[in-house]
């Protein structure tokens, strides 16, 4: 299935599937388990083809899986102390809705902020490692940066990998010269590195288009990276005048 869940970048709530998408996976995940029978927590994992709308469901979880404690924090949704009071015979509609005080528990909770999960690898520390990410998980822990963008967000997630990292610019070693071949090859079969290499490869002019049809990184993302990156000569440039 490509990059293991653990390994991969994720954002809440979703800024790529549109209205109709998103219903249809919420929909479909409700008959499952209702089809199954499921009391209190389960997530479900859907891989979607945008062009067909066709899904598959990947895995279900009826259980307090990594990406239901991530949906608890990123949410502020209590998600095992609802699910226990599930099972213990309590419904959604009789249960107080812990963040707003107001609601009761069957209103979904609703986000003004971004949140992006961020995966940390410990790589570094093993001899002739394989450094490729696929479907075996091989990061060792998470962190989670929250804000008003997308690019607020994912600036503060790599800040806080605590790694040697400001963000994905103004770091001491970014100006490090690769070949395109390198970052091109990187950007097709993914390491650790892979965010870092599609930034070189803006800065190297390689298009988003080429960078999508290389990496599978969704158009939308590449556009905020990019951002990231104007942003920092636009600062830099201001610098200079001053």
């Amino acid at each position: 299935m490509g990059v293991h869940t653990g390994d991969s970048i994720v954002v809440a709530p979703s800024q790529t599937l549109s209205n109709r998408e998103y219903h249809i996976l919420r929909s479909a995940s409700i008959k499952a388990i209702r089809s199954l029978g499921v009391i209190g927590e389960c997530n479900i994992q859907w891989a979607l083809d945008k062009e067909s709308e066709e899904i598959r469901a990947i895995e279900v979880n009826a259980r307090l899986s990594r990406s239901s404690a991530l949906a608890s924090k990123a949410t502020g949704y209590p998600i095992a102390y609802i699910a226990a009071k599930l099972c213990i015979g309590y419904t959604l509609p009789e249960l107080q809705n812990k963040v707003t005080h107001v609601t009761t528990a069957c209103f979904e909770p609703a986000l003004d902020y971004l949140v992006v999960k961020y995966p940390r690898w410990d790589l570094q520390k093993f001899r002739n490692v394989d450094r490729h990410i696929g479907p075996q998980m091989k990061s060792v822990g998470e962190v989670m940066g929250i804000g008003r963008c997308f690019e607020e967000a994912l600036q503060k997630a790599v800040r806080m990998l605590d790694i040697g990292k400001l963000g994905l610019v103004c770091n001491p070693d970014e100006d490090k010269p690769e070949s395109l071949n390198r970052i091109k090859d990187v950007l097709a079969k993914p390491t650790d590195h892979r965010l870092y290499m599609i930034v070189k490869a803006i800065k190297q002019g390689v298009s988003i288009e080429e960078i999508y049809n290389l990496s599978g990184v969704d158009p939308f993302f590449l556009h905020k990276i990019k951002n990231i990156i104007d942003m920092k000569n636009k600062l830099c440039t201001l610098k200079e005048e001053n």
